[in-house]
């Protein structure tokens, strides 16, 4: 039997070495976006910035309407004066998510002048960096932002990233409870935040 060559084993026990580093790295982010999940930082602030989720027809999503609800309660409990949806027309929808979303806070009691929205954002980053762009336009310097729980750390990194003097505030009420659920949302957000920060390491900006 021949023996495996110096060389070649050198580079079996460096791609060994490598795949373990990788996925320890993996392991390290998951346990550190399940972590940030449960981090509510809910303090007085000027806005609370709305995520943008799907909606169905006119109506919020069921998850969307937890976000919307969690905002509704930042107002009233006096935590933010604003409120900023975020989100535009999704595929094979009419109107835009941040334009549903503020008939249903409306809906809710809110003030139409204490609600702003924009319309043109797809992705999360977008919601943040046209959120941030309201933000300083009407003056507004502090941010709770509103999403789902396992949702908030790559949000989070993203507001940071923009300049947003931002606060989490997940919402109670998610949907992703059980973990059938909460699953493929965790691998989702490992692999964008993953993707992000190595976005980051390259030069890359939002």
């Amino acid at each position: 039997m021949k023996k495996m060559p110096k060389k070649m084993h050198k580079g079996i026990r460096a791609a060994v070495v490598i795949l373990a580093a990788v996925l320890l790295y993996l392991a390290v982010t998951t346990a550190g976006i399940v972590s940030f999940a449960e981090k509510d930082e809910t303090r007085q602030a000027d806005a609370a910035v709305v995520l943008g989720a799907s909606v169905q027809g006119n109506s919020p999503s069921p998850v969307f309407c937890e976000r919307i609800n969690h905002a509704v309660d930042l107002y009233n409990d006096g935590y933010a004066g604003t409120i900023i949806m975020t989100g535009g027309v999704g595929e094979g929808n009419i109107r835009s998510e941040a334009d549903i979303a503020r008939e249903y806070a409306e809906q809710k009691g809110v003030p139409a002048d204490a609600i702003l929205i924009e319309e043109s954002s797809r992705i999360t980053a977008e919601n943040l960096a046209n959120a941030k762009q309201i933000m300083d336009d009407h003056e507004l310097e502090t941010a709770l932002i509103v999403s789902d729980p396992l949702h908030m750390k790559r949000a989070m990194l993203y507001a940071h990233d923009l300049g947003i003097r931002a606060y989490s505030s997940p919402t109670p009420t998610s949907l992703y409870r059980s973990w059938k659920t909460k699953l493929p949302f965790l691998i989702r957000e490992e692999f964008y935040y993953v993707a992000y920060r190595i976005m980051r390491l390259a030069g890359g900006k939002l």
